[in-house]
């Protein structure tokens, strides 16, 4: 019983296994491209209940397709809700993403914002590498963006530094 349990149950996991995945790629293209994008925390919890939502559904046999399909529903639709206000309210997006956070300023490393978001000097130095630059001097800005990511500014393309805006800077 332990290795096998009889041919039924593979069965109803290869047929529901099917339909379930159809269905969460169906209600996942209807939702947009935003509910696959790069992901901040908020993606992410969605991303995990998704994944237990459908092996819920293929492993359960007290779980009818139908019911897992609407819970998984119901986390598309919360998804969708969420990003759609977040994008008209100021003060829920706070809530649910990060804001960006300004690492390197003017080849300067600033501590407070590298504490806050747990980010080594070295972990920037190597962002900075991979952009292609050797020197520190000749980058303006180093950002951690809400998804976690690093995005490296130099100096020669900060222009009027418009894409800065809303990031606390430093007293120069």
């Amino acid at each position: 019983m332990m290795l096998f349990e009889g041919w039924g149950s593979i069965f109803r996991v290869l047929m529901v296994g099917s339909l379930a995945y159809a269905g969460l790629v169906i209600l996942l293209r209807v939702s947009g491209n935003r509910t696959l994008s790069k992901m901040n925390s908020f993606d992410l919890v969605i991303t995990v209940a998704f994944g237990s939502a459908l092996s819920t559904i293929l492993t359960s046999a007290d779980l009818a397709l139908a019911t897992g399909m609407a819970a998984i529903g119901l986390l598309v639709m919360l998804q969708f809700a969420i990003t759609w206000l977040s994008v008209r309210s100021r003060g829920l997006s706070k809530t649910v993403k990060t804001a960006p956070s300004l690492l390197l300023e003017n080849g300067a490393f600033r501590p407070d914002a590298l504490r806050r978001t747990r980010v080594t000097e070295d972990e920037v130095r190597s962002a900075v590498r991979q952009h292609g630059y050797g020197d520190l001097e000749r980058i303006a800005a180093v950002v951690m963006e809400s998804d976690g990511s690093l995005s490296v500014i130099s100096k020669q393309d900060l222009g009027s530094g418009s894409a800065l805006e809303g990031l606390p800077r430093q007293a120069n």
